[in-house]
């Protein structure tokens, strides 16, 4: 008899493999529960409970039965016992297996166990190396971030009543933040990130690490990540694990948007973050986790809601009529537009899509042109010419372009009804994209209470080093006016859309 046989013809072994085999229709039984109440839940952290204690559920139900068949499998009659367990725990599943059928089920179900024991072993090796990864990230490559953010951390930490200490470093291994560490939580940022970045958006990244730290998702991600190990074989414990993650990060947002208050500037700080997105050890939590896009969809619409199998036709109808109502207002910019018949959209393209980067010459080509197939030619043309990485069919610098044009008509719009992009702010965030630094303040006497900004740009190319631009909204209708051009005499200057 081999080492194999003599494993397999262990009690436990047998108890084992029972116990793998009930889990598959147990785990079949949790997952309709929990698919019923997420479709009826809309909280966030009513359904990340939920999907909690459904992953508790599997574990225990799991160790219940091999405690109930592990005794029987000591006996003479294992097998006869084994087969009346299961009979009996299957009974109201609509099961019924001939004594035939039976006695193959239970030669062949301990066979299956070295194969768990090593697959067990296998993801539990996986999961020691990223945990062994997360100690090697904090630990390497790390130096204390600036005082003033350590204390702008501490003040945070207190608004989110955070009771640990929270450290923060700076990495240059970690390219997003990342939470590490439960008794002794330290956030890495990557280096550059706390310059790269606008402070304020650094301020709500930072609010969704607290809210990790607050909730002990570390704790929580270290006996999931086990769970998963001990339970891999099965597709409902995969299911569930990522409804638990996808639902902790919810929890997270919802968090900081309750201490910050600004849904929109979160959603652009993930948006902005999300250009340095990486493979973070499954360990580590950090902004960037689950799917980004749903993440800020979400944000936006003020929608917690459940998915069920309707939800993509639903989804698909409201995106459609959206942009459609969108295509409808970019085109229809002033009351003027909005009632001309038929604008051409190469008009439109040449007056508004592209106003700010494309040169005169440019310009006075393309008016020269008689077709619609040499303008069409021309513009595919005028985007090639400007790709990072010619001849590739992701162009991501009119992917970038028109992602500005996006942002300024959201974040800078006038109450007197002037679309974002045509603000001095829309034009120059489209034009030089987003600032390194922002200062908000006020001028003026007591009683006026101006509204100022300052932008600040490290370099801009054609300009130089260390460009400052001002910006006042006077009349208070959010109609920031640049106060100065920071082009030079001989340099560019930046066209203006009247």
């Amino acid at each position: 008899m081999t080492h194999i046989e003599m494993l397999v013809d262990l009690p436990l072994v047998k108890a084992t493999g029972w116990a793998l085999f009930h889990s598959l229709w147990e785990g079949a039984m949790v997952a309709a529960v929990l698919a019923g109440i997420l479709m009826v839940t809309r909280s966030a952290r009513a359904r990340y409970a939920a999907a909690c204690l459904a992953m508790a559920v599997l574990l225990v139900s799991f160790a219940v039965t091999f405690v109930h068949v592990a005794p029987q499998q000591r006996t003479p009659g294992a097998i006869k016992n084994a087969i009346a367990f299961d009979r009996s725990s299957l009974a109201d599943t609509g099961f019924d297996f001939g004594s035939r059928a039976q006695r193959q089920v239970a030669d062949w179900l301990p066979s299956l166990v070295p194969f768990w024991m090593a697959g067990v072993v296998l993801f539990y090796c996986k999961h020691l190396a990223s945990w062994v990864g997360a100690r090697h990230l904090r630990r390497t490559g790390v130096c204390s971030a600036a005082n003033h953010w350590q204390e702008r951390l501490d003040q945070m930490g207190a608004r989110m009543r955070v009771s640990r200490p929270v450290t923060m470093l700076e990495s240059c291994l970690a390219e997003v933040p990342v939470v590490i560490g439960h008794l002794r939580p330290v956030i890495l940022m990557p280096v550059g990130l706390l310059a790269g970045l606008p402070a304020g958006q650094i301020e709500w990244i930072l609010l969704h690490e607290l809210a990790h730290i607050r909730r002990y998702d570390y704790l929580v991600n270290l006996l999931q990540t086990s769970v998963e190990g001990l339970m891999f074989y099965h597709p409902v414990v995969w299911w569930i694990s990522g409804i638990i993650r996808a639902e902790r990060e919810h929890c997270c947002d919802d968090l900081a948007v309750a201490v910050g208050g600004d849904a929109h500037e979160y959603a652009a700080a993930l948006a902005a973050l999300e250009q340095n997105r990486w493979g973070s050890p499954e360990i580590a939590l950090a902004a960037t986790g689950g799917s980004l896009v749903k993440r800020i969809r979400r944000l936006l619409s003020h929608a917690e809601g459940p998915s069920s199998a309707l939800t993509p036709f639903f989804s698909a109808g409201i995106l459609m009529i959206t942009a459609a109502v969108g295509l409808t207002a970019w085109q229809a910019a002033t009351p003027e537009q909005a009632q001309a018949p038929q604008v051409s959209p190469y008009t439109l393209w040449l007056n508004e899509d592209v106003a700010y980067i494309i040169t005169p010459e440019e310009r006075t080509t393309f008016l020269r042109l008689e077709t619609d197939e040499e303008r069409q030619h021309f513009i595919e043309q005028f985007w090639e010419r400007r790709n990072p990485t010619p001849g590739t069919p992701e162009n991501k610098f009119k992917v970038e372009h028109y992602h500005r044009i996006a942002y300024a008509n959201l974040h800078f719009p006038t109450a007197t009804g002037t679309s974002g992009w045509k603000t001095d702010r829309g034009r120059i965030y489209i034009t030089f994209g987003p600032p390194d630094e922002i200062d908000k303040d006020t001028v003026g006497n007591a009683s006026t209470h101006t509204p100022y900004e300052r932008w600040r740009y490290r370099f801009l190319e054609g300009i130089g080093n260390d460009v400052s631009m001002e910006f006042v909204d006077r009349n208070g209708l959010g109609e920031f006016r640049m106060t100065a051009d920071p082009n030079p005499a001989e340099g560019r200057k930046v066209q203006k859309v009247h």
